[in-house]
């Protein structure tokens, strides 16, 4: 297996010759430091958004169609909402609610209380699936294998790490199979589970499946970069705009002399005066004023 420099953001796919199992591997960078950087995240929480960037990176490379996916958190401790969301083209983005003091050290339990995951695929066509699972577990990782235990009764092993620079995760799952390979997929698990946080955040992925598998072949798939995207824009704010009555908008503006809407996922905010806003209800184009971000 040749061994190439690090890559930043990127994913890799990769089967086993000899076993129906599959597995990837994610390593996060620029694209995590886009989203802990919008908010003074408290370093607890930004640990735990780089496992739960990690881990939508590796949900979204099992898609099987073009569309979205969400991974939220949910809970009523300290921390109420954690959610990252992707695409089948790994372009992610994600966001946190917290209140108080987090301590460096606060556990799953610590941060969101009783909780619990709601992973939500919206295919670009077709129906939309929800599936919920109780954060019931002492890490986000066995929390998400329970998720996959009950939704496709595959036997799945999710590892995920974050340091607050760096994240990075690696997904094991028996592929669908009239055979039985638990005992294939035992040997990889174990195998696996040997792997160390520094490890996986500062070697190359091809370095890493060589430590891990030197005597198992793999075969590597061509690797997938991941980035930071935000859907937000000005003409989407402007249609959240147009979707209010126009005295309430109106009112706003004498009141405060101007509108202004934030983006949660990047902290940019978008800012309207009042020749924006008759524009606006008068359907005309909007000055290409730039969005400032905080």
């Amino acid at each position: 297996m040749k061994i190439n420099v690090m890559n930043k953001d990127t994913l890799y796919r990769y089967l086993f010759e000899n076993a129906d199992v599959r597995g990837e591997l994610v390593q996060l960078a620029d694209a995590y430091q886009s989203v802990v950087n919008a908010h003074e995240y408290p370093a607890v929480l930004r640990r735990f958004l780089g496992e739960l960037m990690a881990a939508t990176s590796l949900l979204t490379a099992t898609l099987k169609f073009s569309g979205d996916i969400a991974v939220q958190v949910q809970g009523n401790g300290p921390v109420s909402l954690a959610v990252i969301n992707g695409n089948n083209h790994q372009q992610l983005r994600g966001v946190a609610r917290w209140e108080g003091t987090l301590a460096d050290d606060a556990s799953l339990k610590d941060l969101f209380g009783d909780g619990y995951i709601v992973i939500t695929l919206t295919p670009d066509d077709g129906e939309r699936y929800q599936g919920v699972v109780a954060l019931d577990k002492p890490t986000l990782a066995e929390c998400i294998q329970e998720y996959f235990l009950q939704s496709e009764q595959l036997p799945t092993g999710i590892w995920l790490f974050a340091d607050g620079e760096r994240a990075a995760g690696i997904f094991l799952q028996v592929l669908p199979s009239e055979d039985d390979h638990n005992a294939e997929y035992e040997h990889l698990t174990t195998l696996t589970a040997t792997i160390k946080q520094e490890e996986l955040l500062e070697l190359p992925a091809e370095e890493v499946l060589h430590r891990l598998y030197h005597e198992e072949q793999v075969r590597l798939f061509d690797p997938i970069d991941i980035s930071f995207k935000c859907t937000c824009s000005r003409e989407r704010s402007a249609s959240a705009i147009r979707s209010i009555d126009k005295e309430e908008i109106l009112s706003l503006l004498a009141e405060q002399g101007q509108v202004e809407l934030g983006c949660e996922y990047c902290n940019t905010f978008y800012r309207f005066d009042a020749i924006d806003i008759e524009a606006l209800y008068a359907n005309v184009p909007l000055s290409d004023e730039q969005a400032t971000k905080q």
